[in-house]
Parts: C-alpha cells; structure tokens; sequence
C-alpha cells in the first residue's frame, strides 16, 4: 500500500510539471497556436483521455470547434451541431463539468448518443466549461474509445487545462480586438487622408465628415471609412 506522503510529492510533482509544460507553452507558441498546442498536451496529461477538441457556440445557433486532436471531434460538434444538443454544449451553456462513462446507457441527449455510437468509436467523455463572453460560449473537452476511462484525477487536470484554455482564449481574443482595432484606424486614416485633399478641408472636418456619415446611414465608422477608400480605389 502506497504511503499518503508518497502519494502526495507524486501529485504535487506532476502539477509543477504540468505548470513548467503551460508555462513553456505560453513563452514558445504564438498566441493563435495555444489552443491547439495546449489541446495536444492535455491529451498527454488526462488520465483516460485519447482526443480531445474546444467546442466554441455563439447565441446558441452558430457551433465551431476551435481545435481539435484527431477528426471524432469535429464529428461530434457537427453532430451537436445538427441536433442542437450534446455534452459539451451543455457544458458550456450550463457552466458545468460533464462525464460520461459510457454513451450507451447515458439518456440526457439520446439524439446526439444514437449519432455518436453510429458515426464513432467514441464511449466516454469530460467536458468542461470554459468561458462565457462577448455572447460567446466554449467547452474543452476529452473523449476516449473505452468505457469508465475518466476517474477523480482526470477531472482535477482536466480543470487546470481547462482553465489555461479559457486564458488563451481570453488572449486571442485581446489580441484580435487589437487588430482589428488597428487596421480600423487605418482604414479611417486613409479615408480622412482621401476627403482632405479631395475637399480641401483639414484632418477634423475630414472625421467629422465620416462620423456625420456614419450616424445617418447608421453603418460603423470604419466600414463608411473603407467604402471612400475603395471609392476611390475601385480595384480592391
């Protein structure tokens, strides 16, 4: 019988090494390659685990899988896709933890099970919820080809990549924001650039021409910007 203090250096080893194997891949990875990097490692890490996928559904009606390990997946979320019901939306819209130890006996979704056991090797899975803004939902999830694969342990790592997956995707998004925020006041530069010279007005009465613009038509500022700029450039 092992002894509880052996147990316990064991665990708290295997948590600093999952912590060094996050923290190298935030340091190493570009912020659009976590995902699918830290999915990769968490199959690694989950007891029971053989694929795994982020599920990622917006208002309920739009379901994408953000990455992916294998393509059962990707089958899965079309799957839920076309039934409008699953573990791993239920994840994610409940803001819960889900196991399922063996799909053909599990009756919550029996559309979605009927389909899984038909299209996939598929028995066993943990779902995990992720986040939850911007009208945007997500699970992590794991799935395995056994049945009652997933014990206490997989939960518990489950839940640390879980929360590094809500991490990452929090960044991307930032960092998506950021861009999009950049090439907008780009695109708004060019454009007051093109009515300045065009109307011989400064760089204020040029914005506010824009802006003027953009509350009448009731069309974001940037995309009335884009359509001076391709007005005058009708080749792009």
């Amino acid at each position: 019988m092992s002894n509880p203090d052996e147990l316990s250096t064991t665990r708290q080893g295997q948590l600093q090494r999952l912590a060094e194997l996050v923290r190298d891949l935030h340091q190493l990875t570009p912020p659009e390659g976590l995902l699918d990097e830290l999915t990769e490692g968490a199959v690694q890490w989950v007891p029971g685990a053989q694929y795994a996928g982020i599920t990622v559904t917006r208002r309920r009606s739009d379901i994408e899988t953000a990455a992916a390990t294998g393509s059962y997946p990707l089958i899965l979320d079309d799957i839920q896709r076309r039934h409008r019901e699953g573990p791993c939306l239920s994840a994610a819209w409940a803001h819960q933890t889900i196991r399922i130890d063996d799909l053909a006996v599990d009756d919550r979704w029996p559309r979605y099970c009927a389909d899984a056991i038909a299209q996939t090797p598929i028995r066993s899975m943990l779902c995990f919820q992720l986040f939850g803004q911007d009208q945007a939902v997500g699970a992590l999830n794991f799935f395995s080809e056994g049945i009652n694969v997933f014990d206490n342990e997989s939960v518990e790592l489950g839940l640390v990549f879980a929360t590094h997956a809500a991490l990452v995707w929090n960044m991307q998004r930032r960092d998506e924001q950021f861009r999009s925020a950049l090439a907008s006041r780009d695109i708004i530069g060019q454009a007051k650039g093109m009515l300045m010279e065009r109307y011989r007005i400064d760089a204020v009465a040029a914005f506010d021409l824009l802006r003027r613009l953009s509350q009448e038509s009731n069309v974001p500022l940037a995309q009335i910007a884009q359509q001076v700029v391709h007005a005058d450039h009708p080749s792009h």
